[in-house]
């Protein structure tokens, strides 16, 4: 998998904002301590979890390989996902999240079990959201087609809208320009009852920016981060391009199903 590729833009260093979206490479927990209390109206983010590689074994292998492997270059740092980091990792959502703010998770089966009930401690948890990938994957006994979602909020605020169900029908990006890139649609979906233009949308684990994208698409500005050095790379170079010639790099294609209704993710 060729993970950077060479965009107009080019590489922008340092903690320099590209537009209104800025991008640093930090850990997740001394980035979210880093912004200001209340700061944040939406929180959209999909962790690279260790749980399941470091548990769940697969025939001769773990689920992605040799992913722990230096020389391998399909994958990721992982967020070391045990109680104590995890409950970190929340409280720190919470103080940078805004009274009524909304926070949105993606989780794998695996750590949904493990890690999803400590969300409670944090936040008012409201729906478990399945993203429904149309086209089977991987898997241990069956094949894997969706992940899920948490949404929660802090003290209460409704969503804007009233017609968004809770399974959202999008393919998987493939092939994938970056490991476990997930479609802009899915994180559209996440702001479509939750953001409006001129909310600050967060996401402290960025990696493809696919949530940067969405947030700039929806008219909101954007803060977030990556401990990895390639996908803050990659990301700002990616908006770095969109910005300039509203063209997405990194996903050329909707990931739509044709014949499908999305009036409610159209903004209002």
């Amino acid at each position: 998998m060729k993970v950077l590729e060479d965009w107009d833009g080019g590489a922008i260093g340092g903690r320099t904002e590209t537009g209104p979206a800025t991008i640093v490479q930090s850990d997740c927990i001394e980035f979210l301590a880093g912004l200001a209390e209340g700061s944040v109206d939406v929180i959209v983010t999909d962790p690279a979890y260790s749980g399941m590689n470091q548990h769940m074994m697969f025939g001769s292998g773990r689920i992605v390989g040799h992913y722990q492997s230096t020389e391998n270059d399909q994958w990721f740092a992982e967020f070391h996902d045990d109680h104590q980091t995890y409950r970190a990792f929340l409280a720190q959502c919470q103080r940078a999240l805004r009274p009524g703010g909304h926070f949105y998770m993606m989780f794998d089966s695996y750590s949904l079990l493990s890690l999803g009930g400590l969300v409670r401690e944090y936040f008012d948890v409201k729906n478990l959201i399945v993203w429904d990938k149309v086209k089977l994957g991987m898997g241990h006994y069956f094949r894997r087609r969706h992940e899920l979602i948490v949404f929660a909020t802090r003290g209460y605020r409704k969503l804007s809208r009233r017609d968004i169900p809770d399974v959202w029908r999008f393919r998987r990006i493939h092939p994938a320009r970056y490991p476990t890139q997930k479609p802009v649609e899915l994180f559209e979906a996440m702001l479509s009852g939750s953001a409006e233009p001129g909310s600050v949308v967060c996401d402290p684990f960025v990696g493809s920016g696919s949530a940067v994208v969405a947030a700039l698409k929806r008219g909101c500005s954007f803060v977030g981060c990556d401990v990895s050095e390639t996908a803050v790379t990659f990301s700002r170079r990616r908006v770095a391009t969109y910005l300039h010639s509203g063209r997405d790099p990194a996903q050329p294609a909707s990931a739509r199903i044709e014949g499908e209704s999305y009036t409610w993710l159209d903004s209002t």
